[in-house]
């Protein structure tokens, strides 16, 4: 996952008074915004970037067949004119690969992400396999990392139509944990369930393991959690520091 040198992006609250009203009226006033670079994630109100033209990455004609099964991974900027740009390599397989992803990946043409009509820049994942027996290596598109809606006036109200009495922490921004290998033949479900203490501004304080894999995932989910955002816990409409479950994703391939 990218680390936080772009920063992460979180949803705004319209202020203090916003936790004395109605449930409906708080999931009304929360909108996606760009993060301190001007730079959006995918979610409900904004659309992902797509290939719409993918070049094939050339297998560099020096390495050992041995070696060349893999993948590179990158982190990118795709502009509102569809250009990449900040491109960081997530997972390596060695310079050659990375150099010949990353030649394809700026050979390719990519539709730009959408808030609303407008043109947005959008953070997106982008991986690149390369086989065993060398079959083409082009350029596909990851979301792994990403905005959720916030919770539906049905989770915050009772059947009255009154705020509930307390209400549990929200994820509202997500980070997948690290990368599933995508050449394994009978892959393990791979979920992990972490405990994690929330803040009352909504960030993530504490984080350990409640159902794990193996100690090497179980450190990766530790990890992603750590990057996730969350509207808060209520108690009588005001925030509170709570905690809560989460299930753990990893990045598919």
């Amino acid at each position: 996952m990218r680390q936080a040198k772009y920063g992460y992006l979180l949803l705004t609250l319209a202020g203090p008074a916003l936790w004395a009203q109605d449930a409906i009226t708080l999931s009304q006033q929360i909108h996606q915004v760009p993060d301190q670079d001007g730079v959006y994630y995918t979610g409900p109100e904004v659309t992902a970037p797509k290939l719409v033209r993918t070049v094939v990455a050339p297998y560099p004609w020096d390495v050992p067949d041995k070696d060349v099964q893999g993948m590179t991974v990158m982190a990118m900027v795709i502009g509102a004119d569809g250009i990449p740009a900040h491109v960081q390599v997530l997972h390596t397989h060695g310079d050659a690969f990375d150099q010949s992803a990353l030649a394809a990946l700026q050979q390719s043409k990519f539709e730009p992400g959408r808030l609303g009509d407008k043109p947005v820049p959008v953070w997106i994942d982008v991986r690149v396999v390369f086989h065993a027996n060398r079959s083409q290596a082009v350029p596909q598109v990851l979301i792994t990392e990403k905005d959720l809606a916030p919770p539906d006036e049905s989770q915050l109200e009772n059947k009255h139509h009154k705020p509930l009495p307390y209400t549990p922490p929200y994820p509202i921004h997500t980070v997948d944990a690290d990368f599933a290998d995508p050449f394994a033949k009978h892959p393990l479900v791979q979920v992990a369930i972490v405990e994690v203490v929330v803040s009352a501004d909504g960030m993530p304080k504490e984080v350990r393991i409640r159902r794990g894999l193996w100690p090497s995932m179980d450190k990766k989910a530790v990890e992603a959690v750590k990057h996730y955002r969350f509207m808060p816990a209520t108690s009588k409409g005001k925030p509170i520091e709570a905690s809560r479950n989460i299930m753990v994703n990893f990045a598919e391939f």
